[in-house]
């Protein structure tokens, strides 16, 4: 097969490493790309410097990554209930 690198998440270094966590809990192997250039320096690692840090899977697991992110993004976007 022809295994190669795919960016599953893109976000801030606490974001990464908690994504990259759930991938390893999910039995999926993952690696961050510049998170130390888009930590200190974000606008040069990404136009903006918006989403800086990167995590990779293979490309073979990039489907079952790709649930563990999606999970991950739905929990961040809940809202909690509004108090009265």
């Amino acid at each position: 097969m022809n295994n190669h690198p795919v960016k599953v998440f893109r976000g801030t270094y606490l974001q990464c490493e908690m994504v990259r966590s759930l991938l390893e809990n999910a039995g999926i192997e993952s690696y961050l790309k510049d998170e130390l250039l888009g930590t200190i320096a974000p606008w040069w690692a990404e136009p903006g410097g918006a989403g800086a840090v990167k995590v990779f899977v293979n490309s073979e697991d990039e489907e079952q990554a790709r649930v563990v992110v999606q999970d991950y993004e739905n929990n961040i976007n809940k809202q909690l209930p509004e108090e009265n």
